[in-house]
């Protein structure tokens, strides 16, 4: 059948991407937070041998799609997916759907990365479908500084963070140091009997937590570390880790929960409301300056000021 443009744009903008053929397309498949249980794994497999052509693909940003569907078999492909809960989605220029590692379930993990992300998706996704933003907007979870979800290669990434809680006065300057074996950033040395860390080095991945026989590191703080304006693509920038003048010894500032969701929605706000139309919020940000958006995203009114952002009409940008 013959396909318009109108009609391939509807249907993108449900998550459906034209294939090479041009008459076939591909479903995003939604999910919040990286994870679908046996039932909807069954329910995706029925619909892509159904409406499909029977493969399913795992993209690079951990989300599903189903190639192959005809545009008439679209609707009932819908219909399917909708039994176990799920939807198509996911494109445009708006925020995208959550990338989280398995933090959760990972040994490395410092934080719920699953829990967080699904927060996440149910108040930045779904409360902000229908705002339209200069460009994509890409959140990434990341559970410690493995960055396995590569985190600061998108517009917020997120770095769960367990900083050490360490007591000088119990060292005793043992001369085979545990913590000094076990950090991998090689942030700690004996300096004149006393084992020091460089916080500068330190990306508080907590591997020297619980590791000193004296008990000179029993517990690390639970924090997030928070990057902006990381982009891969044709034009490559890691994000900037947002800094507070505060800290008196990290390079970087480690937030609350509460905190970092604020700064999320904060940056949602300001991308809408700064950005030119077709512009990533790394463009944004180049253009502002980085000592600007922090100011913005870390003391400004972005949030009292949110209904007068989310009203400004702005043209519509690009993305897959």
């Amino acid at each position: 059948m013959s396909i318009s443009d109108e009609q391939r744009k509807q249907v993108k903008g449900q998550g459906f991407l034209s294939n090479r053929d041009n008459v076939h397309f591909s479903a995003r498949v939604i999910t919040e937070n990286g994870v679908l249980n046996a039932r909807q794994l069954k329910n995706l497999s029925e619909a892509a041998e159904k409406y499909g052509n029977g493969d399913i693909s795992f993209t690079s940003r951990m989300t599903i799609e189903v190639p192959g569907i005809p545009f008439e078999n679209i609707p009932a492909f819908q219909a399917h997916l909708a039994r176990e809960g799920m939807v198509a989605g996911g494109t445009g220029a708006r925020v995208r759907p959550v990338v989280a590692c398995k933090g959760t379930v990972c040994i490395y993990g410092n934080i719920d990365t699953q829990d967080l992300a699904t927060e996440i998706h149910r108040r930045f996704y779904d409360g902000y479908r229908q705002v339209t933003l200069p460009h994509k907007f890409k959140i990434s979870v990341g559970g410690c500084p493995n960055n396995c979800a590569k985190p600061e290669l998108n517009d917020i990434g997120i770095i769960g963070q367990k900083v050490p809680q360490y007591d000088r006065a119990l060292c005793k300057g043992c001369p085979k140091c545990p913590v000094i074996a076990a950090c991998p950033m090689k942030a700690c040395e004996m300096k004149e009997g006393i084992m020091e860390i460089d916080w500068e080095i330190c990306n508080n991945c907590g591997l020297c937590v619980g590791k000193c026989h004296l008990n000179a590191i029993p517990q690390g703080e639970i924090g997030y570390k928070i990057t902006i304006g990381g982009r891969w693509g044709k034009q490559i920038r890691i994000g900037s880790p947002l800094k507070d003048p505060s800290c008196r010894f990290q390079p970087y500032a480690i937030f609350s929960r509460e905190e970092t969701l604020d700064i999320v929605e904060k940056a949602i706000l300001l991308f809408k409301e700064k950005g030119l139309p077709g512009e990533r919020l790394s463009t944004t940000i180049e253009r502002l300056g980085i000592a600007v958006t922090e100011k913005m995203l870390i003391a400004g009114n972005l949030l009292e000021r949110k209904e007068e952002i989310l009203g400004l009409g702005k043209e519509e940008g690009g993305g897959a």
